[in-house]
Protein backbone atom coordinates (compact mmCIF):
# COMPACT_ATOMS: atom_id res chain seq x y z
CA UNK A 1 0.00 0.00 0.00
CA UNK A 2 1.05 3.56 -0.84
CA UNK A 3 0.34 5.62 1.51
CA UNK A 4 -2.51 8.33 1.06
CA UNK A 5 -1.07 11.36 1.88
CA UNK A 6 1.61 10.72 -1.07
CA UNK A 7 -1.03 10.48 -3.52
CA UNK A 8 -3.19 13.52 -2.43
CA UNK A 9 0.02 15.53 -2.57
CA UNK A 10 0.46 14.79 -6.06
CA UNK A 11 -3.07 16.03 -6.69
CA UNK A 12 -2.93 18.79 -5.01
CA UNK A 13 0.37 19.64 -6.21
CA UNK A 14 -1.17 18.65 -10.09
CA UNK A 15 -3.81 21.40 -9.12
CA UNK A 16 -1.69 24.25 -8.03
CA UNK A 17 0.69 24.05 -11.09
CA UNK A 18 -2.22 23.98 -13.62
CA UNK A 19 -3.68 26.96 -11.87
CA UNK A 20 -0.02 28.62 -11.60
CA UNK A 21 1.06 27.66 -14.98
CA UNK A 22 -2.19 28.79 -16.59
CA UNK A 23 -2.23 32.31 -15.11
CA UNK A 24 1.26 33.27 -16.27
CA UNK A 25 2.71 34.39 -12.68
CA UNK A 26 5.35 31.78 -12.82
CA UNK A 27 8.70 33.75 -12.87
CA UNK A 28 10.88 32.88 -15.73
CA UNK A 29 13.77 31.14 -14.01
CA UNK A 30 11.23 28.80 -12.67
CA UNK A 31 9.10 28.42 -15.54
CA UNK A 32 10.79 26.19 -17.35
CA UNK A 33 11.20 23.46 -13.93
CA UNK A 34 7.68 24.06 -12.92
CA UNK A 35 6.53 23.09 -16.48
CA UNK A 36 8.45 20.16 -16.81
CA UNK A 37 7.01 18.94 -13.31
CA UNK A 38 3.09 19.77 -14.36
CA UNK A 39 4.07 17.46 -17.52
CA UNK A 40 5.54 14.58 -15.80
CA UNK A 41 2.46 14.41 -12.90
CA UNK A 42 0.25 15.04 -16.43
CA UNK A 43 1.53 11.23 -16.81
CA UNK A 44 -0.21 10.26 -14.06
CA UNK A 45 -2.94 12.01 -12.67
CA UNK A 46 -5.63 9.79 -14.16
CA UNK A 47 -4.00 7.23 -12.01
CA UNK A 48 -3.43 9.19 -8.91
CA UNK A 49 -6.79 9.96 -9.07
CA UNK A 50 -8.51 6.33 -10.31
CA UNK A 51 -6.39 5.54 -6.63
CA UNK A 52 -7.96 8.04 -4.44
CA UNK A 53 -11.38 6.92 -5.39
CA UNK A 54 -10.69 2.89 -5.07
CA UNK A 55 -12.24 2.69 -1.03
CA UNK A 56 -15.45 4.86 -1.77
CA UNK A 57 -16.65 3.00 -5.17
CA UNK A 58 -15.38 -0.40 -3.88
CA UNK A 59 -17.82 0.34 -1.03
CA UNK A 60 -21.07 1.33 -3.18
CA UNK A 61 -20.29 -1.68 -5.44
CA UNK A 62 -20.29 -3.50 -2.16
CA UNK A 63 -24.14 -2.40 -1.19
CA UNK A 64 -25.10 -2.91 -4.35
CA UNK A 65 -24.78 -6.45 -4.36
CA UNK A 66 -24.94 -6.65 -0.58
CA UNK A 67 -28.59 -5.52 -0.59
CA UNK A 68 -31.28 -8.47 -1.20
CA UNK A 69 -33.33 -5.83 -2.97
CA UNK A 70 -30.91 -5.45 -5.98
CA UNK A 71 -32.05 -7.43 -8.92
CA UNK A 72 -29.80 -10.29 -9.87
CA UNK A 73 -28.99 -8.45 -13.38
CA UNK A 74 -27.96 -5.60 -11.47
CA UNK A 75 -25.93 -7.60 -8.64
CA UNK A 76 -23.70 -9.27 -11.91
CA UNK A 77 -22.98 -6.05 -13.55
CA UNK A 78 -21.14 -4.30 -9.47
CA UNK A 79 -19.59 -7.58 -9.20
CA UNK A 80 -17.77 -7.24 -12.60
CA UNK A 81 -17.25 -3.98 -12.22
CA UNK A 82 -15.67 -4.30 -8.81
CA UNK A 83 -13.43 -7.21 -10.61
CA UNK A 84 -12.38 -4.09 -13.01
CA UNK A 85 -11.47 -1.56 -10.12
CA UNK A 86 -9.25 -4.61 -8.15
CA UNK A 87 -7.53 -4.96 -11.03
CA UNK A 88 -7.48 -0.84 -11.98
CA UNK A 89 -6.05 -0.44 -8.43
CA UNK A 90 -3.34 -3.02 -8.92
CA UNK A 91 -1.91 -1.22 -11.92
CA UNK A 92 -2.78 2.20 -10.78
CA UNK A 93 -0.52 1.29 -7.69
CA UNK A 94 2.76 -0.03 -9.43
CA UNK A 95 2.30 2.75 -12.24
CA UNK A 96 2.46 5.88 -8.70
CA UNK A 97 5.42 3.00 -7.02
CA UNK A 98 7.10 3.46 -9.51
CA UNK A 99 6.68 7.73 -10.47
CA UNK A 100 7.43 7.62 -6.32
CA UNK A 101 10.28 6.34 -6.95
CA UNK A 102 13.00 9.30 -5.80
CA UNK A 103 14.44 10.78 -8.59
CA UNK A 104 18.26 11.34 -9.29
CA UNK A 105 18.97 14.37 -9.90
CA UNK A 106 22.16 13.20 -11.59
CA UNK A 107 20.95 10.29 -13.61
CA UNK A 108 20.85 12.17 -16.97
CA UNK A 109 24.98 13.73 -16.58
CA UNK A 110 27.81 12.53 -18.10
CA UNK A 111 30.20 10.65 -15.70
CA UNK A 112 34.07 10.79 -14.39
CA UNK A 113 35.28 8.06 -13.60
CA UNK A 114 38.41 7.41 -12.05
CA UNK A 115 40.25 4.00 -11.57
CA UNK A 116 42.91 3.11 -8.96
CA UNK A 117 45.26 0.34 -8.67
CA UNK A 118 44.80 -1.22 -5.05
CA UNK A 119 46.25 -4.17 -3.35
CA UNK A 120 48.18 -6.44 -5.52
CA UNK A 121 51.48 -3.94 -7.06
CA UNK A 122 51.98 -4.73 -10.12
CA UNK A 123 49.01 -7.27 -10.89
CA UNK A 124 46.51 -4.73 -9.29
CA UNK A 125 47.79 -2.47 -12.24
CA UNK A 126 47.59 -4.62 -14.90
CA UNK A 127 43.91 -5.40 -14.18
CA UNK A 128 43.62 -2.00 -13.78
CA UNK A 129 44.58 -1.25 -17.39
CA UNK A 130 42.36 -3.87 -18.19
CA UNK A 131 38.90 -2.61 -16.63
CA UNK A 132 39.77 0.65 -18.55
CA UNK A 133 39.98 -1.22 -21.78
CA UNK A 134 36.39 -2.85 -20.95
CA UNK A 135 34.91 1.04 -20.11
CA UNK A 136 36.65 1.48 -23.17
CA UNK A 137 35.02 -1.45 -25.06
CA UNK A 138 31.54 -0.97 -23.34
CA UNK A 139 31.65 2.80 -24.79
CA UNK A 140 32.46 2.28 -28.40
CA UNK A 141 29.51 -0.48 -28.46
CA UNK A 142 27.03 1.80 -27.01
CA UNK A 143 28.47 5.44 -29.17
CA UNK A 144 29.69 7.18 -26.14
CA UNK A 145 32.64 9.38 -25.95
CA UNK A 146 35.78 9.09 -23.83
CA UNK A 147 38.01 11.97 -23.39
CA UNK A 148 40.77 11.60 -21.05
CA UNK A 149 41.62 13.38 -18.17
CA UNK A 150 44.47 12.23 -16.74
CA UNK A 151 46.30 8.85 -17.19
CA UNK A 152 49.53 7.13 -14.68
CA UNK A 153 50.98 4.29 -16.05
CA UNK A 154 53.48 1.61 -14.31
CA UNK A 155 55.50 -0.87 -16.03
CA UNK A 156 54.43 -3.53 -18.28
CA UNK A 157 51.66 -1.74 -19.69
CA UNK A 158 49.33 -1.42 -16.47
CA UNK A 159 48.04 1.74 -15.19
CA UNK A 160 48.66 3.32 -11.06
CA UNK A 161 45.17 5.66 -11.89
CA UNK A 162 43.12 7.06 -14.92
CA UNK A 163 40.52 9.60 -14.98
CA UNK A 164 38.22 10.08 -17.70
CA UNK A 165 35.34 11.73 -18.55
CA UNK A 166 32.47 9.42 -20.24
CA UNK A 167 29.86 11.61 -22.74
CA UNK A 168 26.65 10.32 -24.13
CA UNK A 169 22.86 9.61 -23.19
CA UNK A 170 22.24 8.96 -19.77
CA UNK A 171 25.77 7.82 -18.68
CA UNK A 172 25.75 8.38 -14.86
CA UNK A 173 22.30 6.33 -14.62
CA UNK A 174 24.24 3.50 -16.13
CA UNK A 175 27.48 3.65 -14.84
CA UNK A 176 26.50 3.96 -10.88
CA UNK A 177 26.79 0.63 -10.03
CA UNK A 178 30.10 0.65 -11.26
CA UNK A 179 31.62 2.20 -7.81
CA UNK A 180 33.76 0.49 -5.69
CA UNK A 181 35.89 -2.19 -5.30
CA UNK A 182 37.00 -4.72 -8.33
CA UNK A 183 38.63 -7.93 -6.89
CA UNK A 184 40.56 -10.50 -9.85
CA UNK A 185 41.45 -13.60 -9.17
CA UNK A 186 44.60 -15.24 -11.86
CA UNK A 187 47.84 -16.13 -12.51
CA UNK A 188 49.98 -13.65 -13.25
CA UNK A 189 52.24 -14.12 -16.26
CA UNK A 190 55.41 -13.17 -13.72
CA UNK A 191 54.03 -16.33 -11.56
CA UNK A 192 56.32 -19.48 -11.91
CA UNK A 193 54.03 -21.88 -9.83
CA UNK A 194 50.86 -21.17 -11.17
CA UNK A 195 49.48 -20.00 -8.26
CA UNK A 196 46.54 -18.21 -8.78
CA UNK A 197 47.22 -14.40 -7.24
CA UNK A 198 44.43 -12.13 -5.58
CA UNK A 199 44.50 -8.59 -6.43
CA UNK A 200 42.07 -5.56 -6.75
CA UNK A 201 41.54 -2.02 -8.42
CA UNK A 202 39.09 0.97 -7.36
CA UNK A 203 36.37 2.64 -9.14
CA UNK A 204 34.82 5.67 -8.64
CA UNK A 205 32.03 7.23 -10.82
CA UNK A 206 31.49 11.04 -10.46
CA UNK A 207 28.32 12.74 -12.39
CA UNK A 208 29.82 15.32 -14.64
CA UNK A 209 29.44 19.23 -12.40
CA UNK A 210 28.72 21.85 -14.44
CA UNK A 211 29.05 25.38 -13.24
CA UNK A 212 25.23 25.82 -12.10
CA UNK A 213 25.84 22.81 -10.06
CA UNK A 214 28.43 23.51 -8.08
CA UNK A 215 29.70 27.48 -6.81
CA UNK A 216 33.24 27.75 -6.34
CA UNK A 217 34.73 30.72 -5.00
CA UNK A 218 38.38 31.60 -5.98
CA UNK A 219 38.78 32.30 -2.69
CA UNK A 220 38.30 29.28 -1.30
CA UNK A 221 41.24 27.60 -3.68
CA UNK A 222 45.10 27.37 -2.79
CA UNK A 223 46.55 25.91 -6.44
CA UNK A 224 49.91 25.17 -6.40
CA UNK A 225 52.31 24.75 -9.29
CA UNK A 226 54.95 22.26 -9.80
CA UNK A 227 57.07 20.35 -12.27
CA UNK A 228 55.54 17.58 -13.99
CA UNK A 229 57.08 14.34 -13.41
CA UNK A 230 56.91 10.13 -13.42
CA UNK A 231 55.28 7.86 -16.02
CA UNK A 232 53.48 9.91 -18.73
CA UNK A 233 55.00 13.70 -17.25
CA UNK A 234 58.84 13.03 -18.53
CA UNK A 235 58.06 15.35 -22.03
CA UNK A 236 56.35 18.41 -19.90
CA UNK A 237 59.01 18.32 -16.67
CA UNK A 238 60.91 21.47 -17.99
CA UNK A 239 58.38 23.50 -16.66
CA UNK A 240 56.43 23.95 -13.67
CA UNK A 241 53.39 23.05 -15.27
CA UNK A 242 51.50 20.47 -13.44
CA UNK A 243 48.75 21.82 -11.45
CA UNK A 244 47.79 20.81 -7.80
CA UNK A 245 44.33 22.69 -5.92
CA UNK A 246 43.04 22.29 -2.57
CA UNK A 247 39.30 23.27 -1.75
CA UNK A 248 39.74 24.57 1.65
CA UNK A 249 36.47 24.36 2.88
CA UNK A 250 36.21 20.90 1.99
CA UNK A 251 39.51 19.92 1.61
CA UNK A 252 38.95 18.19 -1.27
CA UNK A 253 42.92 17.90 -3.54
CA UNK A 254 42.99 17.97 -7.25
CA UNK A 255 46.76 16.99 -9.07
CA UNK A 256 47.02 17.21 -12.71
CA UNK A 257 50.09 17.16 -14.74
CA UNK A 258 48.93 15.54 -18.41
CA UNK A 259 48.74 18.54 -20.22
CA UNK A 260 51.58 20.41 -21.13
CA UNK A 261 50.37 23.45 -20.48
CA UNK A 262 48.96 25.07 -17.20
CA UNK A 263 46.08 26.64 -18.23
CA UNK A 264 44.81 23.39 -19.78
CA UNK A 265 46.01 21.35 -16.50
CA UNK A 266 43.89 23.42 -14.23
CA UNK A 267 41.17 23.45 -16.42
CA UNK A 268 40.86 19.51 -16.33
CA UNK A 269 41.76 19.88 -12.51
CA UNK A 270 38.85 21.94 -11.93
CA UNK A 271 36.49 19.97 -14.05
CA UNK A 272 37.76 16.93 -11.53
CA UNK A 273 37.47 18.95 -8.17
CA UNK A 274 33.77 20.54 -9.24
CA UNK A 275 32.19 16.86 -10.08
CA UNK A 276 34.31 15.41 -6.62
CA UNK A 277 32.70 18.16 -4.60
CA UNK A 278 29.05 17.71 -5.59
CA UNK A 279 29.41 13.90 -5.61
CA UNK A 280 30.34 14.98 -2.04
CA UNK A 281 27.32 16.48 -1.17
CA UNK A 282 24.72 14.39 -2.99
CA UNK A 283 26.41 11.24 -0.88
CA UNK A 284 25.31 13.46 2.78
CA UNK A 285 22.10 14.10 1.35
CA UNK A 286 21.93 10.66 0.20
CA UNK A 287 23.18 9.10 4.10
CA UNK A 288 20.98 11.73 5.56
CA UNK A 289 17.66 10.47 3.64
CA UNK A 290 18.63 7.04 3.88
CA UNK A 291 18.85 6.76 7.72
CA UNK A 292 17.25 3.93 9.04
CA UNK A 293 16.90 2.47 5.52
CA UNK A 294 17.78 -0.05 3.69
CA UNK A 295 20.74 0.84 2.04
CA UNK A 296 20.89 1.56 -2.20
CA UNK A 297 22.96 -0.74 -4.60
CA UNK A 298 24.71 2.72 -5.83
CA UNK A 299 25.68 3.82 -2.70
CA UNK A 300 29.13 4.60 -4.92
CA UNK A 301 30.75 3.42 -1.52
CA UNK A 302 34.30 2.96 -3.01
CA UNK A 303 35.56 0.72 0.12
CA UNK A 304 33.02 -1.98 -0.86
CA UNK A 305 33.81 -4.88 -2.42
CA UNK A 306 31.53 -5.08 -5.49
CA UNK A 307 32.41 -7.60 -8.12
CA UNK A 308 35.12 -10.31 -8.68
CA UNK A 309 36.08 -11.37 -11.73
CA UNK A 310 38.15 -15.22 -11.70
CA UNK A 311 40.45 -16.05 -14.84
CA UNK A 312 41.20 -19.90 -13.94
CA UNK A 313 37.06 -20.37 -14.01
CA UNK A 314 36.21 -17.67 -16.19
CA UNK A 315 33.64 -16.25 -13.92
CA UNK A 316 32.54 -12.66 -13.00
CA UNK A 317 30.25 -12.16 -9.68
CA UNK A 318 28.66 -9.30 -8.60
CA UNK A 319 28.61 -9.31 -4.75
CA UNK A 320 25.31 -7.33 -4.59
CA UNK A 321 22.73 -9.11 -6.40
CA UNK A 322 24.56 -12.82 -6.11
CA UNK A 323 25.02 -12.79 -9.51
CA UNK A 324 27.53 -14.78 -11.47
CA UNK A 325 27.85 -15.21 -15.42
CA UNK A 326 30.78 -17.81 -16.83
CA UNK A 327 31.28 -15.25 -19.30
CA UNK A 328 34.06 -13.71 -18.35
CA UNK A 329 36.17 -12.76 -21.44
CA UNK A 330 33.10 -11.45 -23.22
CA UNK A 331 31.99 -9.58 -20.26
CA UNK A 332 35.73 -8.22 -20.10
CA UNK A 333 35.07 -7.47 -24.09
CA UNK A 334 32.41 -5.44 -23.24
CA UNK A 335 29.67 -8.07 -23.77
CA UNK A 336 26.62 -8.97 -21.29
CA UNK A 337 27.33 -5.52 -18.84
CA UNK A 338 24.10 -4.31 -20.05
CA UNK A 339 22.48 -8.00 -18.80
CA UNK A 340 24.73 -7.09 -15.65
CA UNK A 341 23.55 -3.28 -14.96
CA UNK A 342 20.08 -3.84 -15.77
CA UNK A 343 19.71 -7.10 -12.79
CA UNK A 344 21.34 -3.75 -10.81
CA UNK A 345 18.94 -1.60 -11.82
CA UNK A 346 15.71 -3.22 -11.06
CA UNK A 347 17.00 -4.49 -7.61
CA UNK A 348 17.87 -0.95 -7.01
CA UNK A 349 14.25 -0.22 -7.89
CA UNK A 350 12.83 -2.58 -6.01
CA UNK A 351 14.64 -1.70 -2.63
CA UNK A 352 13.51 1.68 -3.21
CA UNK A 353 10.35 0.81 -3.70
CA UNK A 354 9.73 -0.80 -0.06
CA UNK A 355 11.72 2.17 1.19
CA UNK A 356 8.14 4.10 -0.18
CA UNK A 357 5.78 2.15 2.81
CA UNK A 358 8.64 2.68 5.63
Amino acid sequence: MIPKDKIEFLVERYSFLEKELSSQTVEKKEYASKSKEYSDLSEIIVHAKEYLSFDSNKSDLEKIIDDTKTESEMKEMAKNELKDILNKKNINEKILKIFLIPKDEADQKNAILEIRAGTGGLEASLFAADLFKMYEKISVKKKWVIEIINVSKSEAGGLKEAIFLIKGKNIYSTLKYESGVHRVQRVPDTETQGRVHTSAATVAVLPEAEDIDVKIDEKDLRIDVFRSGGPGGQSVNTTDSAVRITHIPTGIVVSQQDEKSQHKNKAKGMKILRSRIYESERVKKDAERAKDRKSKIGSGDRSERIRTYNFPQGRVTDHRINLTMHKLTEFMNGEFFDEMNESLTIQDQQLKLENLSQ
